[in-house]
């Protein structure tokens, strides 16, 4: 019995330590997001009250487009980042950077898959081959762009619910999700939180050269040149 739970507890620490940065973003996410929830539901009622308007409970709020156009409206710009930065990083460089391919030989990411087809441990894609993984091979990309449409899209859905709230409040007509999309409040709600995210890709991209963290994937080795790309 003993054996089995000292098993139980390294399997337990096994997987806590293999999973770590995931557990730990998504656990930072949790937090952060409830706290969110929380703020922004408060926030809500107290305007509610400023323009004597009944309070709503949480599971309302959750509900409106205030709520809903806030929460994907950040996670559009995130994805579009990602999304950016896997397609920027694939063909573009940065002398200096950990954050760019070596500049003066080939890197393990350029590698052909195909020349691998026959290895039983490559993922399925690559034995199959053909349109299989060409789609597997860009498959990164292509994911976080429809996770970056699929928010715009809510952004969008969301924010028209709020924006027409905003305009009956004032006696004016309501909008639709394709008048919305023309309006200047769209847009900038969408280029305040676009441009913020490739500003702090540029700043990890520059910093990465001169600036080191030891034990990061993020950083180069802590004694390396800085003009040494790559991680």
């Amino acid at each position: 019995m003993a054996a089995d739970q000292d098993s139980g507890r390294r399997g337990v620490r096994t997987v806590l330590r293999d999973n770590g940065l995931l557990l730990a973003c998504l656990g930072l996410f949790a937090v952060f997001f409830l706290g969110m929830v929380v703020s922004g539901w408060h926030v809500y009622n107290e305007e509610q009250v400023s323009h004597q308007s009944a309070e709503i409970s949480l599971p309302q709020y959750l509900r409106t487009g205030e709520f809903v156009e806030a929460t994907f409206e950040n996670w559009e710009s995130e994805f579009l980042q990602m999304g950016m930065y896997v397609v920027l990083t694939a063909f573009l460089y940065q002398k200096g950077s950990s954050e760019s391919k070596p500049t003066d030989h080939d890197a393990p990411q350029d590698a052909d898959p195909r020349s691998r087809r026959s290895d039983p441990d490559a993922p399925w894609p690559v034995r199959r081959g053909g349109a299989v993984l060409w789609v597997y091979e860009n498959s990164l990309s292509v994911v976080f762009f429809v996770l970056f449409f699929a928010s715009l899209a809510l952004h969008a859905l969301g924010g028209a619910r709020a924006y027409s709230e905003e305009q009956r409040q004032h006696g004016e007509s309501a909008v639709t999700v394709w008048q919305y999309l023309t309006t200047s409040q769209f847009w900038f709600e969408s280029m305040q939180n676009w441009q913020s995210e490739f500003i702090a890709v540029a700043a990890i991209v520059v910093l990465s050269i001169v600036f080191r963290q030891r034990g990061s994937a993020e950083s180069k080795p802590v004694a390396d040149p800085h003009l040494d790309t790559g991680a």
